[in-house]
């Protein structure tokens, strides 16, 4: 319990055991999937799969916090899985160098899912695979200096995002890791048994003068 010695003065031992037994599967390993793979690495969640058909991009190394310079043309979710076995030795993660529809039918067991992709019909099928599986999962989205995240359970993510195209902006740093972060706690509380607000979309910004703004929005209920 050295390792986790804050964590155990915040929720005590039994908690942090708990975390232990517990398995997640995070859908991307990009620049969400980096941030998200430090904070859920080294919180001591005992079992982590990474998912990710990419290679590491030189264009995108500045917002994916896992990766340096010369990570180039290697799988994402292998580099990630590696991070945190050399972080925390107390975690086992593993890598799936493959897209998401494939990860979803190899029936892993998980306790929850965390979206950290970053398009729509991937979305739609975490959306699905969940709903069939009686799973939760977290939402997470990132643009410009904007973001997006909700902890998915009784709602639908096909009846709340109608949108099929957009073109991308471009995107900050910080705010892939402050949204990343936002799911990260998210989905600590809900592992951990703590109280989590389900199927709210909450959406952060800096409007024209630099104020940071947080909305949220009752999702709609899945028919």
């Amino acid at each position: 319990m050295k390792y986790f010695h804050r964590q155990v003065q915040l929720w005590g031992e039994e908690i942090q055991l708990l975390l232990q037994t517990k398995k997640v599967a995070i859908v991307g390993s990009g620049g969400l999937g980096s941030s998200l793979a430090f904070a859920l690495g080294s919180s001591g969640i005992g079992e982590i799969h990474m998912i990710d058909f990419d290679e590491v991009s030189h264009h995108n190394i500045h917002r994916q916090i896992a990766f340096k310079i010369g990570d180039e043309g290697k799988n994402k979710a292998v580099l990630n899985a590696k991070l945190i076995e050399q972080r925390n030795p107390h975690a086992k993660a593993f890598s799936h160098e493959c897209d998401f529809k494939t990860w979803s039918k190899k029936n892993i067991d998980v306790d929850l899912i965390i979206d950290a992709t970053d398009n729509l019909p991937t979305r739609a099928e975490v959306n699905s695979y969940a709903k069939e599986k009686n799973l939760p999962w977290i939402y997470g989205s990132v643009e410009a200096f904007h973001g997006q995240v909700a902890f998915i359970d009784e709602s639908s993510f096909s009846d709340a995002f109608k949108i099929v195209q957009k073109t991308p902006e471009g995107i900050a740093t910080p705010i892939v890791m402050h949204i990343a972060s936002l799911q990260a706690n998210l989905a600590l509380r809900f592992l951990a048994d703590l109280s989590v607000k389900k199927d709210i979309l909450y959406y952060l910004f800096f409007d024209k003068d630099g104020e940071l703004i947080t909305q949220k929005f009752n999702l709609p209920k899945s028919e």
